[in-house]
């Protein structure tokens, strides 16, 4: 079965490279971006989803990745751990491996409460309307019973 093993900041990579190391199945989708320095600029693969690593285990052996350092945990619910469909892990293989241009998104949907994170609205909370490749969010005074929309890049949003 396929876990979420949580990680330390920035030890994504590590913890991947230790549980192969190990003989288990690994999986750590990555994005490439630009990264700028003073001096150069270079292309650097980051992790699709940060602070996880994917890896495929025997519950019984949870021990073995809990002993990795930089692991945090395994996501678990109600001391269970909670295990990821292999279709899931399969369809994220199909697109890292595709030419598709992919980003990162937000986990939200309609009717959520959220926050502009970046941008001319940072810092602004309102609810989520509809969203798409751009996110139409309301922004209401309820003392008044009136709101206002504006569309902005669903990227650029978070849960409250």
């Amino acid at each position: 079965m396929w876990f979420a093993v949580r990680t330390r900041a920035r030890a994504e990579k590590v913890v991947a490279s230790q549980l192969d190391r190990k003989g288990l199945e690994v999986f750590l989708p990555t994005i490439t971006r630009w990264s700028r320095w003073k001096d150069r600029k270079k292309a650097v693969d980051w992790p699709l989803f940060p602070g996880y690593c994917l890896a495929r285990f025997d519950p019984a052996r949870q021990l073995v990745v809990l002993t990795c350092t930089g692991v945090a945990g395994i996501v678990s619910f109600a001391g269970e751990l909670a295990p990821i469909p292999a279709s899931e892990i399969e369809s994220l293989r199909t697109l890292v491996t595709s030419e598709l241009q992919y980003d990162p998104a937000p986990f939200i949907h309609e009717g959520m409460m959220v926050e502009v994170v970046t941008g001319p609205l940072k810092g602004v909370v309102g609810r989520l309307v509809r969203k798409g490749e751009r996110a139409r969010l309301h922004l209401s005074v309820d003392l008044l019973r009136q709101a206002v929309s504006v569309e902005v890049d669903a990227a650029d949003v978070r849960a409250l």
